[in-house]
């Protein structure tokens, strides 16, 4: 049996004070100084010249820490040479330097030579999104250093902010383990560089902190793979044969 009726709905009027939203709008209002392009430049060349310019910074600061550049590939041709492993990780494009790095290293940077054992712990998308979801996205590196590391092993950790809380726990896990720690970073000082054993800041703005991270990784690189051939006691394009 179907049944029809009207359905007669009141609603009270009421009046409402309504904050003014404080959330950001999709588009800015104005842009901050330094980013603001010159629109007379249809071609934005000052933008482009500015941006370069800005590298400049950064490769004085590196070559004002070559030293420990170098130092960070001579040990680490030593402790991978001896079985150990480099552990690397950073968040967005942080993690894709900290991958051409361990990149380098499973397969060659310039000449022959051996793999070598270096993981990037970002990029096991299952385990980061398995352990984002069961821990949390600040315990994503700290939970596989403990499964990965071992005593003796380099954890290399990027960040042009130094802040990034994920990093800052991995950095507490590799100190359980008596892992090496190493920070290349931004400016400083900021608390990932303080935390680590040894660290690189780079003193540019983010963007070209951030370049001046892979030049500072093909330094480390070049240093690897000269300590490598040094120790193998040969100069032929195959190096490094020697290793576990």
């Amino acid at each position: 049996m179907n049944i029809k009726g009207t359905v007669t709905v009141t609603i009270a009027s009421t009046t409402q004070t309504t904050a003014p939203s404080t959330a950001p709008s999709a588009v800015p209002d104005s842009l901050p100084a330094r980013w603001a392009p010159d629109f007379t430049d249809p071609n934005h060349t000052a933008e482009v010249t500015k941006h370069l310019d800005n590298v400049l910074p950064a490769l004085d600061s590196l070559r004002s820490q070559s030293g420990l550049l170098s130092e960070w590939g001579t040990v680490l041709a030593k402790r991978l040479l001896s079985g150990q492993r480099l552990l690397a990780a950073g968040n967005g494009g942080s993690a894709a330097e900290a991958q051409h790095l361990t990149a380098e290293l499973v397969g060659r940077f310039d000449e022959e030579r051996a793999p070598f054992s270096a993981i990037s712990l970002h990029a096991e998308s299952s385990a980061v999104t398995a352990l984002s979801n069961d821990y949390g996205y600040e315990e994503v590196f700290a939970r596989q250093v403990r499964a990965h590391g071992r005593s003796g092993d380099v954890l290399l950790l990027l960040s042009t902010s130094g802040r990034s809380p994920n990093l800052l726990k991995a950095v507490r896990a590799a100190k359980e383990r008596g892992i090496t720690t190493w920070a290349l970073t931004g400016a400083g000082p900021n608390p990932l560089a303080d935390a680590c054993d040894q660290a690189i800041t780079v003193a540019a703005i983010s963007a070209n902190a951030q370049e001046g991270h892979l030049i500072a990784i093909h330094a480390v690189c070049r240093a690897f793979d000269a300590e490598v051939a040094r120790r193998a006691g040969s100069g032929s394009n195959s190096f490094g044969g020697g290793q576990p």
